[in-house]
């Protein structure tokens, strides 16, 4: 009961009370540790796990930050030059594809600070920039799963189930490509670069260093949380999840849009399932991880450097993941 209460408020406290969306870091960190300690597992190896998780994705950030500051001008001249070549909306599509494909070997956390760069310097107005954002990351996320190098659930998918380097691209590869395809054509049609010719929505002045550096502990502190609450709700998963009909698992796989979906995978897939279980499975985690802002690495580095709100997040993506979601549903299950 306490775990289905900390999973009520963290699904909707974030888009209802300003206070909790402003402070969404400290938020996720306390109900992590609530969840944790809830579930009786809150010992010195979480403790450690939870200190060393964060890392990786804290220097991405940090980096993201500063290359920014220091190459701007640069940047934005080149990325400029070629989006009029190409006009902006075909750059902007080809970027989402380009993105989702080269993930997997370049790693998510890599993808995501290229997008980074490239979402700040475009031409776009707000509301075209966030919806580029959230595309290319739905691209970014289910496509760095098409290696083990790509994304922790590709590695700890393959690990466990002892399977060889491209048996995630052989299982999933023409459905995740397909989506990568589809966001491409949906960024073509939705982000309208026009509006806005000099890749900012207002005159901005340059990040200074204390910002981008506070922005970095604000993603440290939130994926601590994040790793806190996955772990907290393994229990949960074990003994009221795991033994339901693949179709069931497919949409309760949802959760991945708050938890994180390497525990998930951790916690459901098993080398007795058959392929056609994993495969609904690692699906269902993949495009639900683009519905809000917690579900997947790339999420929380470009939301976090663009300083995209919960609330903005999830107008865009929970209705794009949702019909995604019901299109693959159609796919694994009906035709």
């Amino acid at each position: 009961m306490g775990l289905l209460i900390i999973l009520i408020l963290v699904l909707f406290l974030p888009f209802t009370v300003s206070k909790v969306e402003q402070n969404l870091e400290v938020f996720l960190f306390v109900m992590g540790l609530a969840a944790a300690f809830i579930s009786g597992i809150l010992d010195a190896s979480l403790m450690y796990k939870a200190l060393i998780d964060p890392i990786k994705i804290t220097i991405a950030v940090i980096i993201a930050g500063l290359l920014t500051k220091w190459l701007h001008s640069q940047l934005e001249r080149s990325i400029l030059a070629l989006s009029r070549a190409l006009s902006p909306r075909l750059f902007a599509g080809l970027t989402v594809i380009f993105l989702g494909l080269v993930s997997s070997f370049i790693t998510a956390i890599i993808a995501a600070i290229i997008l980074v760069i490239i979402s700040n310097v475009l031409p776009l107005n707000r509301e075209s920039r966030v919806r580029f954002t959230i595309l290319a990351c739905f691209s970014i996320g289910l496509g760095a799963a098409l290696t083990p190098i790509g994304e922790p659930l590709s590695t700890i998918t393959v690990s466990k189930l002892d399977e060889n380097f491209f048996y995630l691209l052989n299982l999933i590869g023409p459905e995740v490509i397909f989506a990568i395809l589809m966001f491409g054509f949906l960024t073509m049609l939705f982000v309208n670069p026009r509006k806005n010719l000099k890749g900012q929505d207002t005159d901005q002045k340059p990040e200074t260093y204390p910002h981008i550096f506070i922005r970095g502990f604000k993603i440290y502190l939130f994926v601590m949380g994040l790793t806190f609450l996955g772990s907290g709700f393994e229990p949960f998963i074990t003994r009221y999840i795991l033994d339901l009909h693949p179709a069931l698992l497919y949409w309760i796989n949802m959760l991945s849009a708050v938890l994180d979906n390497a525990t998930l995978a951790a916690a459901e897939i098993s080398p007795a399932m058959n392929t056609e279980t994993i495969q609904a499975i690692l699906l269902g985690l993949l495009i639900s991880g683009g519905m809000l802002v917690p579900g997947n690495i790339p999420n929380i580095i470009a939301a976090g450097k663009l300083d995209i709100t919960s609330k903005e997040w999830a107008q865009f993506a929970l209705p794009v993941g949702l019909n995604t979601m019901a299109l693959y549903f159609l796919w694994l299950f009906v035709f």
